[in-house]
Formats: C-alpha cells, structure tokens, sequence
C-alpha cells in the first residue's frame, strides 16, 4: 500500500508548503496537510498538536515543522502513528524525501595526530588539560613537540602522565635523544625516524614515523621503510607535506608516488604547512587535503593548531575525514554531506524568494515583525508595512520603534545578524543563532521544550 504523510503547519506557512509538496511531482508517497490553527508553523506546541489534531490520524506517520518544540515521542504514544521532524526550511524538504539515505558522519578511517607544539614550555597539569581539549575536537593521538635548543626535562613525566589519563602519546623531536627517552617511557609513537637513527624503534618498542634522510628524497624514505619492515617494524610513512611556493607541489607528487610505489604502506600527512602558513580560511584548505588523503588512502594525519587563524583545525579535520569516508563509501563527490566546512558561504543561503515573502508579507495581520532574506536583501515586514533593505541601519526611523527600547534592542540585533547571513551568503532564520559549522560550538538543543523567553523578546510578544 502507498504511504500517507501528514504534514502539520500553520496559516502562514500552509501555502508555501502545498506549494513544494505539489511540485515534489510523483512520489512513492500520499500526502494531506492539517493546519493546527496557529499563525506561525514553529509554534506549535505538543499541548497544541494534542488538543486539536483530529483522531484517528488516517496517515503512516506525521511530519512537524523543523522548528517545532514537542515530544515526538509522547505524541507518537498518544496518536498511534510515528511522529519526526522535517527540515527547518520547506524549500528543503525535496532534498529531505529524496536523499535516498540516512547520512552516516560516524565513521572515518584517518588518525588525528594533534600537536602541543609548545609542550616543552608548559607545567604537566597544563599539558593533560590540552590534551583533554584536544581530545574532545577529535584528536587521536596526542603529540608532544619538542622545539630545538630548548630543554624538556619533565618529557618523561609528560608522556606517563598523558598515559595514565588514557591517552595515545606521540613524541615529535628532531632530536634522537629526546625521541629515545619518550619512547622509553612509554610514546606510542615517535616522530621522525630516518635510516640514521631507526634502532630506536627498536630499542623502545614505540612505532615510528619514516621520513627522508634529505628534504625531498623519496628514495631514502622508500629504503628506510624497506629496512624497517626486514626489521619486523610497524612504521608509518611521512614523505613531509611543503608550503606553497616551497615545493608544495612536488611534496603532492611525493604522496602519489610513495603510495603507486608501496600500495599496501601506512601513511601519514603533516598538514600544517599549508593550514598554518596559508592566510586562508583552514576549512576550506583541510577539506582539499583530507580529499587527498582520501583519494591515497592515507591513514594518518599530524595537525598543528598555533596560529589564531587555524583554532578550530582539529574539529575542522574531524569533520573533513568524516564527510570524505561516507563520500568514497557513497562513490559520490564530498558535496551534501552535512554543513560542518560550510563555514562561511551556505550552498543554498535563500530559501524564499522576494516575491513570496512579499505574498506571505500581504497575509499578516498582526504588529509583529517578521524577518527574512531573499537575494534582494533583508525583509522586514507586519501588518503595517514591508521594507526591504541592505543595510540594517537605515531600517530604524521606519519601524516606529522610538520609546520601545526593548523591541528595538531586539530587531536591532537579529537586522543586524540578517544583514551578517545576506552579505556572506548564509541561511538567516529569527531568533535562531548563524550556523558556522564546526568553527562556532553549538549546544545541543532540547527540542520537546520550548525556549525560555528572555526580556527583549517578551517586548515582541507584548506587540
């Protein structure tokens, strides 16, 4: 039998959505649309949906808006059918009934080795709390850098300590005696051996990363790692990862050539020559390497976050490792796979057009302002006019809020915040917060409770 949907909504938002459900065109599906009596779709409430949704419910299932706080649960009790959530913008629910998948960001297949770069200057308490901020951006393994000329007596110290919080430890030295006593007391990993120095590795037992005896020379990192596995020694391969314009592009040929010429090698790739010394957002430039790690299979990433510019790189590397394994599982190119390196820009900023916020703009019969974009600008619209602007500013002397110094607190800084979403480019909805992927923390949000008001917006509700 053909399912039946029932989508729930409000006055406002019934015709836009009849509008996308008659142009989903043929669908595997029936729908109906129950209007809940209310004006605004977001605000219905689970004492609402209980109180005026007839019953029997003659559908499968039942959509509420995206915005909607409820118990999806309870409801799902009470009614018989189940309930869920559809997506916050109508304009997204094709992409929502046609996805053809549940997306699954849960699993990658790349190590995050995240660097303390400075570890050598900094007390062991203050190293365990990096590593556990660390740790909760998504690193892996914990890497101890230790910088030239400069003294780490309490390396070994840092490494049993980082051990006993149940960490894997890396140490990262130039310096064979440093990369020694590490190893020694207890690293999982040490970074970087050479053919000079490869007894380490087995004088410790820690797994060592290779890397060329000279900048540059594939063939001695090929021997070093040919030595290696005679020697019974799990290595990890690094062919060092250059700048732009300091053999960047050569260093990307390395990695194809290391992995044509040993298929079946672990390999790792130090980002931070690109992340930290590019003024680029580090989004966008981690997503390029992690689809090239993807595309070489290269299991192991060494992640540097020192410049101001690059302070969410392990999070944006999480992100990326997991938006190019489901991509390659899904034989598909990285593209609607969540939002998370969609920092700055939105693939689809404007969900309306300026021509049906003003259709919904002729409906409203009530003082309360409205805000939306559209490719126009901002729109800001009630019973009482609709004023379209690109500057946030210039709205003030028309919305008649002289003497209501709340609401104008209110609409100043959500105009403001529209102003922010329609010159970059990204989705604006009122009163939620800008979505800045994985650059911004987001808590979670309890979506069977409606928010708390708060001072400024009671003023807009007394309107």
């Amino acid at each position: 039998m053909t399912e039946r949907i029932l989508f729930l909504t409000g006055h406002l938002a019934r015709p836009r959505l009849e509008k996308v459900l008659a142009g989903l065109g043929a669908t595997d599906f029936e729908w109906s649309i129950f209007d809940v009596g209310v004006k605004v779709a977001a605000l219905m409430t689970e004492a609402i949906i209980a109180r005026r949704l007839p019953r029997p419910v003659s559908a499968g299932r039942v959509v509420v808006p995206g915005r909607c706080r409820a118990d999806l649960d309870r409801l799902a009790a009470e009614f018989g059918v189940p309930f869920e959530r559809g997506p916050e913008e109508l304009k997204d629910l094709p992409g929502y009934f046609g996805k053809g998948r549940d997306l699954d960001l849960s699993r990658h297949d790349i190590r995050i080795f995240a660097e303390i770069v400075d570890a050598s200057a900094l007390p062991i308490d203050a190293i365990v709390a990096r590593a556990h901020t660390m740790a909760a951006a998504g690193a892996d393994v914990i890497d101890l850098g230790c910088l030239p000329d400069t003294p780490f007596p309490h390396l070994e110290e840092a490494v049993r300590e980082l051990k006993a919080a149940g960490f894997q430890v890396s140490v990262d030295s130039a310096a064979s005696d440093e990369l020694q006593r590490g190893g020694r007391a207890g690293a999982n990993f040490i970074l970087s051996l050479t053919e000079a120095n490869l007894d380490i590795a087995v004088e410790t037992g820690a797994r060592p990363i290779l890397i060329p005896a000279e900048h540059g020379d594939l063939a001695s990192l090929l021997r070093v790692a040919e030595a290696a596995d005679r020697r019974g020694i799990s290595a990890i391969l690094d062919a060092i990862l250059d700048p732009i314009h300091f053999g960047f592009t050569a260093s990307l040929s390395r990695y194809a050539e290391l992995r044509r010429r040993l298929p079946e090698a672990e390999i790792l790739m130090g980002t931070g020559n690109l992340t930290e010394l590019t003024d680029a957002d580090s989004g966008g430039v981690t997503a390029a390497l992690l689809g090239m790690c993807s595309e070489l299979h290269i299991g192991n990433v060494l992640v540097v976050q020192v410049s101001p510019h690059t302070r969410r790189t392990i999070q944006e590397h999480d992100a990326a490792r997991r938006m190019m394994f489901a991509a390659r599982e899904d034989r598909s190119i990285p593209k609607d796979y969540g939002g998370a390196l969609l920092q700055l820009h939105d693939r689809k900023p404007f969900p309306v057009t300026a021509a049906e916020i003003a259709e919904l703009a002729a409906q409203v019969r009530d003082a309360n302002f409205r805000i939306e974009t559209a490719e126009d600008g901002i729109h800001i619209y009630n019973r009482d006019g609709h004023h379209v602007t690109q500057d946030a500013f210039s709205l003030f002397p028309k919305l008649g809020l002289a003497g209501d110094a709340p609401h104008a607190f209110y609409l100043g800084a959500e105009l403001m915040k529209a102003e922010i979403a329609w010159r970059l480019g990204k989705r604006y909805a009122q009163d939620e917060p800008l979505a800045w992927g994985c650059a911004v923390d987001r808590s979670d949000e309890d979506l069977t409770r409606l928010r708390q008001v708060g001072h400024t917006l009671r003023g807009v509700v007394a309107r």
